[in-house]
């Protein structure tokens, strides 16, 4: 039976990159829940099953426990975090707050050569739709977020928010089980704000977008009760 830690044996280079392949892997599989909320790790167990020392397996549980992904507990099994709906909010207030002032700035300035890579994305996410790619899509999700505060010239902004948008993101990827078309349409009507240089319509229409995780909240939390810390 192939593990479900399997990934491709790290070619022979320095102990962070490991750690940064350890953790994709791993990120990846807490987000889409492969590695459900309550799922027991060990540093030994990972490092066995992937092939590398245990040191970077140490540094990827570290980063996913600062993400809020990990609970690790001293001499006893880290475990996956449940999704915390009050953290959710949280994170949502956050990075609203911050993306909203970059479209701001996008809209004001952005070069043609930015809004020919934000169109290509959109083309690549409205084919990942269409083949049901939900992982390709949530990843170019993000791509689309980057690249805009990267157009606006505070690129060091996305850092921030991928620091604090964690507890949002299993979620997020949740909601693409029937969101995929309505979150396209979002991005596409932001794009056309940018594109006009409409600041207003640029803001209201991030602003609905990324609020839009606090009213699928309630039914994902009714599908997937087992995913969720009580509170």
């Amino acid at each position: 039976m192939r593990s479900k830690f399997q990934m491709l044996p790290p070619e022979p280079q320095r102990a962070s990159t490991v750690a940064e392949q350890v953790f994709d892997m791993l990120h990846e599989k807490i987000l889409t829940l492969e590695l459900p909320p309550g799922t027991k790790l060990s540093e030994v167990d990972v490092s066995t099953l992937v092939g590398v020392s245990r040191q970077p397996v140490r540094e990827a549980f570290s980063r996913l426990s600062k993400l809020g992904f990990l609970l690790i507990r001293p001499q006893r099994a880290t475990i996956v975090r449940p999704i915390s709906e009050k953290e959710v909010l949280q994170a949502m207030y956050i990075r609203s707050a911050l993306e909203i002032e970059v479209v701001r700035t996008a809209a004001l300035g952005i070069q043609p050569q930015d809004l020919k890579e934000l169109s290509i994305l959109l083309e690549k996410q409205e084919q990942a739709a269409k083949a049901g790619e939900r992982i390709v899509f949530h990843t170019l999700d993000d791509l689309f977020h980057k690249h805009i505060s990267e157009a606006a010239g505070v690129g060091f902004v996305w850092a921030i928010i991928k620091e604090n948008k964690a507890h949002m993101d299993r979620v997020r990827y949740l909601t693409l089980s029937f969101g995929t078309e309505t979150a396209l349409n979002e991005h596409k009507e932001i794009y056309e704000a940018i594109a006009a240089k409409d600041q207003a319509k640029a803001v209201e229409g991030m602003r609905k977008h990324l609020s839009r995780i606090k009213y699928d909240l309630p039914r994902i939390r009714d599908e997937h009760r087992e995913y969720f810390a009580e509170e």
